[in-house]
């Protein structure tokens, strides 16, 4: 499948690009270094309708798709994947609320994360459950109207600063089946019993409010019960279909950024009275590292339109999510070696490179869960 991108999407990239080089470049790495974030970066982004553009126009998006956004991250990645990050975590579950919430919370949530104004997560690791969601031990349980959660989270993003959250939690501990034992619930983070505590000096994404969420006794309503009871476990997966090709553009993006200061650094360094970029072993360098980024950015825009067009590939969105956060670590790693010893000097910003992109091998499934998936699409469950 090969892609021409339209007008309009051309548009969207530059502007992108334009944007995040303004605003992100100058102060990315201060913000690295202190580990904060400045929300400005977060509402400069709302303003220009930068945030969850696939979601509907009805519920204050752009009402685009998921390769629309995937342009955006790319962008931003390619300049600072921290920062990039921190914006787009704040509409991190806004998937699945357009997927499967009722009309009244799209209504409620939808339109101020797009337009800046509320930023969410979605808790769902815990300390003995990673990659394995449905080992999930939180609980909500029944109380007339209300369900009353007890629980812990961990490396739950925007766990201070979120306006609310996305919990999977058991509702029906004696299911049969295991899988339909799960919800998602809302969870507004101003409500007693609500505790979290954020981590730090993390090796990727320092500028991210990345922590620990302790649910002690904490109430809602019925109404907050997002999609059907039992389906929480099929909710996280169809929202991982799509997040997960977002990831993969992070990837693309970082990747892009990597190998865009290795050309600049071999043009500029000389080596034995020559540029490096003279060197033979140099140029190969460059070209795989150029070559694979760009298959990359292939099965990352071919996985979004999979999803735009209706008919998304849980393996082919695990394939995208796997190789283009495997090409991010690679082409990183690659470009600290073209730079020498300067790559391992911070001021350089390939080792800033490198210590972001490890993380995407890591969250919303590990390239070893990515592999079991595509796996099992390939031979069938065993």
């Amino acid at each position: 499948m090969s892609f021409t991108l339209s007008k309009e999407q051309i548009d969207i990239q530059k502007a992108a690009r334009e944007f995040a080089e303004k605003e992100f470049r100058p102060v990315a790495r201060e913000l690295d270094a202190e580990e904060k974030f400045d929300d400005r970066l977060w509402k400069g982004a709302a303003e220009l309708g930068f945030l969850a553009v696939f979601v509907s126009e009805n519920y204050g998006g752009l009402g685009l798709g998921y390769l629309d956004q995937c342009l955006i991250l790319e962008e931003f990645a390619r300049v600072d994947l921290g920062v990039t990050h921190a914006v787009e975590s704040a509409f991190f579950g806004s998937q699945l609320i357009q997927l499967v919430g009722t009309e009244e919370q799209k209504k409620k949530y939808l339109p101020a994360l797009c337009a800046g104004e509320m930023r969410m997560g979605v808790a769902i690791t815990e300390a003995d459950a990673g990659s394995d969601v449905s080992s999930v031990s939180t609980t909500a349980a029944k109380d007339g109207d209300d369900y009353i959660i007890n629980g812990n989270k961990i490396f739950i993003t925007n766990c201070t600063l979120a306006d609310f959250l996305i919990v999977l939690c058991v509702t029906n501990p004696d299911h049969p089946k295991r899988h339909e034992r799960f919800s998602t619930l809302i969870v507004e983070t101003d409500r007693p019993g609500y505790e979290a505590n954020p981590f730090h000096g993390k090796l990727s994404l320092r500028i991210s409010n990345t922590g620990e969420v302790a649910f002690k006794d904490v109430r809602i309503p019925r109404a907050n019960l997002l999609g059907e009871e039992g389906r929480g476990f099929r909710n996280i997966m169809e929202f991982f279909n799509r997040t997960r090709v977002q990831v993969a553009a992070l990837g693309v993006g970082t990747a892009q950024g990597a190998l865009d200061k290795a050309v600049a650094h071999a043009r500029r360094r000389e080596q034995f009275g020559s540029p490096l970029a003279s060197f033979q072993m140099i140029q190969g360098k460059i070209a795989e590292m150029a070559t694979m980024t760009e298959a990359a950015r292939s099965i990352c825009y071919r996985a979004a339109s999979k999803l735009d067009s209706g008919t998304p590939d849980p393996a082919l969105s695990s394939m995208a999510k796997w190789y283009c956060a495997e090409v991010a670590v690679k082409v990183a790693d690659e470009a600290i070696q073209v730079h020498g010893g300067y790559g391992i000097l911070e001021e350089y910003d390939v080792a800033h490179y490198w210590r972001n992109a490890k993380v995407l091998e890591i969250f919303e499934g590990s390239k070893e869960i990515e592999k079991i998936i595509i796996g099992r699409k390939l031979l069938g469950r065993k």
